[in-house]
């Protein structure tokens, strides 16, 4: 159970949300339109959440999201998913710093805090239809987007692969038969600079072509005191996509999207926040640990203010990461009478690998540096159908999805005297078969009845890190109990009911399950203390989720206001979770295992307000509430299994996100449009790992544009600000032991602070 205020709290927001429904219900009328950018982020968007033959209107489906189309996302200014983290209420979509662009996303309190290629993330990322299939180079830039769906809660009907907290949907820009083209330059204070393109048309009378390319050359943004490197975290990356698209009679197309790219970066730049020197006791008895700022200064440095209060770090390993990508994704539609519907085939592949040397203990001394490679190839099919009988649509198929998963880590330990490299390899298959039918009960009201069946095996072999058996090339042997393979299945249902109350008004309600499979730890690190000898390797158990939802979306006062809220209530059975435990000989003890049974539950409101046709207001606030239920390891490290473990937060949970935002277009008779754009958003404090001691600040960001559109509409000149109050913010905070930075010692990846910027944006 909570504590009281905070059931005080949840009763009084479940309250509001439940009498501003019925409030706003009363009120709808016809829709409103503007122009300029507030009508752009006016627009109906169009989004694909329930897998239908044609894309549906957001506000029209039962489901709670938030989306964006291309032309919003521009207007934003979005340069990756991590741009959007602070937009949404209930979501985190930042990278988790340990090694660069790798998702540590989180919605609704579910979220994985790993780096770890074998652990299935909660939140699901899809392009184009495409899982992937790993949480490794997902924050990728964008450009030239059809849109972008952020789905909160449990997808486990029509997505299904192990999405229980929700998940992203990234949808790149199709070919078309009529010629167009962007092209984009944009440059900031910091030199992080921008240039892309992208041409599309008809190239015959059946077939439509389109090339997207991208660079982006980021000079740095950190000051490293140690080396005297002012550009710290610099890299470089660029893609390119081509895409076409064939008519292959009146009923039938192909779709072809091809993608290749690479990024060549800095290592991981980070702090050490140990504040205080001390004797610590180790397995090889008392040991002295000096603190991050005592080891500063034995180097030579005396202004290193590290902590919260600074971007300052002193790392004597910059380190490097290296990622390459190249991926396959083939759409075929064809319309059939049966239902008047649709059959869809997505067919995708994707390679993806990565290398990268990081400097954990982030000080300048050699007490913990990790040399990491990934190599992963991926290849799924979904074939569906979806159409209309009578007064049920129909939406079902089958999905198939392959991986071979290979991650190797090297851990350079106490000064270079231990030199360790272990790692996994896995090779892991999905099955799953699906079914919804939304059922017209009359004219206002829709039942929606679903399941899916999943199926998932990985063979897995484990070679735990301290017995080094490996090299970064390969393994000569694995651990005696590390080489199995299991199986685990689920079948996850949906009941759903939608009220249409009106034109502008819907308000519905669902309980669903979702499910994830178990999976096993490539980074096996952690020493038994009874043994002296790593823990064996051991698969988790699958986790399980149930989730009853109430939502409303409304459009009124003539479509100058709109709102989308939901109150929701999840429990977890099973829950898994990456342990991260301060380990005095391996560095830190990564734990993969089912910690807890918990509950979730929580409310979120977005709107969007038109006060006039050229100022429009947005706003959003989110809270999340959760208590475990029961326990079922020891998360906070001490050796027991008992109430202190009980009363721990739950990571990652952080109770309150809100933000607020004004958008004004200053009309200037025939030379065009001034818009300006600033938005303040808020997310609360919240701890990282599961014992509590490291920590996620609380964050103020405060975002600025100032864009000049000619009356031609053929560019836009845009000045912009991020971070504007050069906020602090943590991809991660891990504790390392006391040897590795003294009391506090911690692993702590940096987000950037302030950022200005211009950018160009030429349409034909």
């Amino acid at each position: 159970m909570g504590s009281p205020s905070k059931l005080k709290q949840h009763s009084a927001l479940l309250s509001a949300c439940s009498v501003a429904t019925l409030w706003l219900a009363s009120g709808a009328t016809p829709s409103f339109a503007a122009e300029g950018s507030v009508g752009t982020l006016m627009e109906e968007v169009q989004v694909t959440a329930r897998k239908r033959a044609d894309a549906e209107i957001l506000q029209e489906v039962p489901v709670a999201a938030t989306a964006y189309s291309g032309d919003q996302l521009e207007a934003l200014h979005t340069k990756d998913l991590q741009s959007l983290s602070f937009k949404m209420p209930n979501v985190q979509l930042e990278d988790v710093g340990t090694v660069k662009n790798t998702a540590n996303f989180t919605v609704r309190g579910l979220g994985i805090n790993s780096s770890i290629p074998s652990i299935d993330p909660t939140v699901g990322v899809f392009v184009d239809g495409m899982y992937l299939g790993v949480n490794a180079g997902v924050v990728t830039d964008l450009f030239d987007l059809e849109g972008i769906e952020v789905l909160r809660g449990p997808q486990g009907l029509l997505f299904g692969r192990n999405v229980t907290g929700g998940a992203v949907v990234i949808k790149t820009a199709r070919p078309t038969n009529e010629f167009s083209s962007r092209f984009k330059l944009s440059t900031t204070d910091n030199l992080d600079t921008v240039a892309a393109g992208t041409i599309n048309g008809a190239i015959s009378d059946t077939v439509n072509g389109r090339l997207t390319v991208y660079y982006n050359d980021d000079r740095g943004w950190f000051e490293n005191v140690y080396t005297g490197n002012d550009n710290a975290g610099a890299s470089d990356s660029w893609f390119i996509r081509p895409s076409f698209s064939v008519q292959l009679s009146d009923t039938a197309e192909l779709l072809v999207r091809m993608e290749h790219g690479r990024m060549d970066s800095d290592g991981v730049v980070a702090q050490n926040r140990g504040y205080e020197s001390t004797y610590v006791q180790t397995r090889e008895g008392m040991q002295f640990a000096p603190s991050a700022p005592l080891i500063a200064a034995s180097v030579g440095i005396d202004d290193w203010d590290n902590g919260r209060d600074s971007f300052e770090v002193a790392q004597n390993e910059e380190g490097y990461q290296k990622d390459e990508w190249s991926q396959v994704i083939t759409e075929f539609n064809k319309d059939v009478a049966f239902g008047d519907g649709t059959i869809t085939n997505i067919l995708a592949w994707r390679e993806y690998e990565a290398k990268g040397l990081g400097d954990i203990d982030s000080l300048p001394v050699t007490l913990f540096h990790a040399d990491s490679s990934v190599d992963q190839s991926q290849l799924s099919n979904e074939l569906r159908y979806a159409g209309r009988f009578g007064r049920t649509a129909l939406t079902t198929g089958v999905y198939w999805f392959s991986q071979d998963v290979t991650y190797l880590e090297n851990r350079l330990l106490r000064f270079g005297a231990i030199d360790w490299t272990g790692g996994g390899e896995q090779d892991h298959r999905t099955y799953g078969v699906f079914a919804q039918a939304d059922i017209d009960l009359n004219e206002a009201w829709v039942l929606t009845l679903g399941g899916r069946y999943s199926s998932e095996k990985k063979d897995a072999k484990i070679a735990s890190i301290p017995l080094n058996t490996c090299t970064l090339s390969g393994c000569s042997s694995y651990d005696e109990n590390g080489i199995d393979s299991q199986s685990w299945s689920a079948f996850t249902p949906k009941v759903g009911l939608q009220w249409t109350v009106s034109d502008d008004t819907q308000l519905y309600t669902f309980w669903t399950k979702g499910f994830r499979s178990g999976g096993y730890n490539f980074r096996n690190a952690g020493i038994n203390p009874l043994t002296g000898m790593p823990y064996a390797p051991k698969a988790t158990d699958q986790e399980e989720q149930s989730s009853f939802e109430i939502g409303a979306k409304v459009d009124w006062l003539d479509g100058r206001l709109r709102t989308n809220m939901a109150v929701f209530h999840n429990t977890i059975d099973d829950m898994q979770r990456e342990e991260n435990l301060p380990d005095a000989v391996t560095g830190v003890a990564q734990i993969i295992r089912n910690t807890a049974d918990a509950t979730i539950r929580g409310a979120e409101l977005e709107a969007m307000a038109a006060l006039s046709e050229n100022l429009l207001f947005t706003f959003n606030v989110g809270y999340v509430d959760g208590d475990y239920d029961k326990v079922l390891g020891d998360l906070n490290g001490d050796g027991l299994v008992d109430g202190t473990d009980l009363g721990l937060e739950i990571p990652r949970l952080a109770p309150w996100t809100y933000g607020v935002g004004f958008i004004h277009d200053l009309q200037l008779g025939a030379y065009g449009t001034l818009t300006s754009r600033v938005n303040f958003n808020h997310r609360d404090e919240a701890p990282y790992t599961d014992d509590n001691r490291g920590m996620l600040s609380e964050v103020d960001m405060v975002d600025f544009s100032i864009g000049y559109t000619p009356d031609n509409g053929s560019y836009t000149v845009s000045l912009f600000g991020k971070n504007m109050l050069d906020e602090m913010a943590e991809g991660n905070n891990t504790q390392l032991p006391a040897v590795m930075g003294g009391v506090g010692a911690s692993f702590t990846p940096l987000n950037k602070g302030r950022v200005m910027g211009v950018e160009f944006l030429y349409e034909l």
